[in-house]
């Protein structure tokens, strides 16, 4: 059955979606292709957007002495990561594909907490070269699974990505237009605000 974006949320009770920018190399493809998705998502409406930039957020390896699921939280940058990421009702990530895996800055973004994440939608946008991230994708699906995140359906892959970058902005096709729709209206079905799910913070000091 083709769903139309008419579910999306409304104006008044916006879902709060976290799109991450998922490189951290200079000249990177995705920050052009996240600013694409951020400008897409606030014409739709019905969403509070935090558009999260790794290179800017520059958390350091993983420097946690205690595992995440204690949320006991040493470092400011950890303690503020986890609020930022807990008041998130839906995510959505921008990730190249490297050596058929998926970006190492997101692998350490994602490892730092645990249950913030736990029960909040993901939606995934992929961009390479001939497979279009598929490999990457295929690597980063089972630990957003091992964090309790419910993926939803669609999810975009942008092959030849530097065919679609001029001057430094996306240009994105109808179908990509589409689907980046059909995704945030999927996200906007399962975020938490919705259903009333949403956890209270638990988060460590």
């Amino acid at each position: 059955m083709h769903e139309t974006p008419d579910a999306q949320p409304s104006s008044s009770n916006p879902i709060r979606l976290m799109v991450v920018v998922g490189s951290v190399r200079p000249g990177r493809a995705g920050l052009s292709v996240a600013l694409w998705v951020h400008e897409h998502t606030s014409q739709i409406g019905g969403f509070d957007i935090d558009f999260v930039d790794l290179a800017e957020l520059n958390l350091p390896f993983m420097n946690e002495p205690k595992h995440p699921k204690f949320q006991e939280y040493r470092h400011r940058h950890t303690i503020a990561w986890a609020e930022r990421v807990e008041a998130a009702d839906a995510f959505l990530f921008v990730t190249p594909e490297y050596n058929y895996s998926y970006s190492p800055a997101l692998k350490n973004a994602l490892d730092y907490l645990h249950y913030e994440w736990s029960g909040k939608p993901v939606g995934l946008v992929s961009y390479g070269g001939l497979a279009g991230g598929t490999r990457g994708l295929a690597a980063l699906r089972p630990v957003l699974s091992a964090l309790g995140m419910a993926g939803v359906e669609s999810n975009i892959e942008i092959p030849y990505i530097a065919r679609q970058i001029d001057d430094g902005f996306f240009h994105p096709t109808d179908r990509q237009v589409e689907k980046l729709t059909l995704m945030l209206t999927q996200l906007g079905r399962k975020a938490p605000t919705i259903s009333g799910a949403r956890r209270p913070a638990l988060v460590g000091v």
